[in-house]
């Protein structure tokens, strides 16, 4: 285990390296090229809720103009809220994420950044937001939840820092879209009826975060790997 950690954490100082010595041209160049190609997708095109990230200053793919065509296109968009809950026997808290809805381009547009400088919702919005998960603030981490009031995605647009031919792909270090998935995945068993699937994972990523033919990603069983993967320019990489 320790010395997973050490290769997760190796591959992204390498590949922080890298991005630092990337122009802002050539990251708009790929976030247009790459924006285009998702916006493609069959998956992309018939769905009617997806889930995007929404992107730092700089050292990633923007999502911004994926965020303004899916509303334009009138699809539920869903983006990360990270908020902390008590987990059960203790009264520190950790950091868990949802996705949360956006009202419309004018509710996106007014976001203020967060301390990544990522456009994030307020907290004193949420309760007027329809929730994925539904998990409160109050509640703790583990509450037994039905599935009933799961809204149901059918395209996830995933952030990483590292991602290879295998369609793995390497987070920031946090764990927030593992767990997410994973807990999405249990309420959905819960869920009767047989259209229960989870939903389209796809990774976007800049050229230089896409690792060599031959090299891959470290990961374990907690990792979710992707159904497909945008890269700048390239072609889609799909399972």
């Amino acid at each position: 285990m320790a010395s997973l950690r050490t290769a997760k954490k190796e591959l992204r100082r390498h590949i922080k390296q890298k991005l630092s010595q990337m122009t802002e041209h050539s990251i708009q160049r790929q976030s247009h090229a790459a924006n285009e190609t998702l916006i493609s997708l069959p998956e992309y095109q018939s769905a009617k809720r997806i889930s995007v990230y929404l992107s730092m200053p700089r050292g990633e793919l923007s999502t911004g103009s994926i965020v303004a065509d899916a509303l334009q296109a009138g699809k539920e968009v869903y983006v990360p809220y990270i908020y902390k809950v008590s987990p059960p026997s203790t009264e520190t808290s950790t950091s868990v994420m949802d996705m949360v809805a956006l009202h419309s381009q004018e509710d996106f547009d007014k976001l203020e950044p967060d301390s990544w400088g990522i456009p994030t919702p307020s907290a004193i919005t949420i309760a007027h937001r329809k929730r994925c998960l539904g998990l409160q603030s109050s509640e703790h981490v583990g509450t037994e939840k039905s599935g009933d009031n799961l809204e149901k995605l059918e395209i996830v647009v995933l952030p990483g820092m590292a991602f290879d031919r295998k369609l793995n792909r390497l987070g920031h270090g946090k764990g927030y879209y593992d767990r997410f998935l994973t807990q999405y995945q249990e309420l959905l068993r819960k869920v009767p009826g047989p259209e229960n699937e989870m939903p389209f994972l796809v990774g976007l990523a800049l050229d230089e975060q896409v690792l060599a033919e031959g090299q891959d990603v470290p990961t374990d069983a907690s990792d979710w790997r992707l159904d497909a993967l945008v890269a700048g320019s390239s072609p889609v990489r799909r399972r």
